[in-house]
């Protein structure tokens, strides 16, 4: 067994001479695996993002049916009709009509 303690020798000599090598191949590693990383949480937050327009178009649209909905719901000739069937109220015949005049 001479020929391991050589060879056990040999192998911790070139891991000393070659160490720098082995430090920026590690980096690398590590630099690619941050940029993994970091496209992944990119992509993450771009699909928040899309989902948050996305709801935000949807609350505009339900925001424009409101503001029709309340325009039609406010429209006079509309007042008009519910108040002649609901209240019973109408236009007074002109000798119903009292005009009053300030001083």
């Amino acid at each position: 067994m001479p020929g391991d303690a050589g060879l056990g020798s040999a192998i911790v000599a070139d891991l000393r001479r070659l160490w720098p090598m082995l430090l920026m191949g590690a980096l690398v590693l590590i630099s690619a695996l941050a940029v993994v990383w970091t496209a992944y949480e990119a992509r993450q937050m771009t699909n928040a993002l899309n989902q948050q327009l996305q709801h935000r178009d949807e609350l505009d649209i339900e925001w424009r049916h409101l503001l029709l909905e309340e325009q039609t719901l406010t429209e006079h000739s509309r007042v008009g009709r519910m108040a002649e069937k609901q209240l019973g109220m109408g236009r007074p015949a002109p000798g119903q009509e009292v005009v009053v005049r300030l001083p």
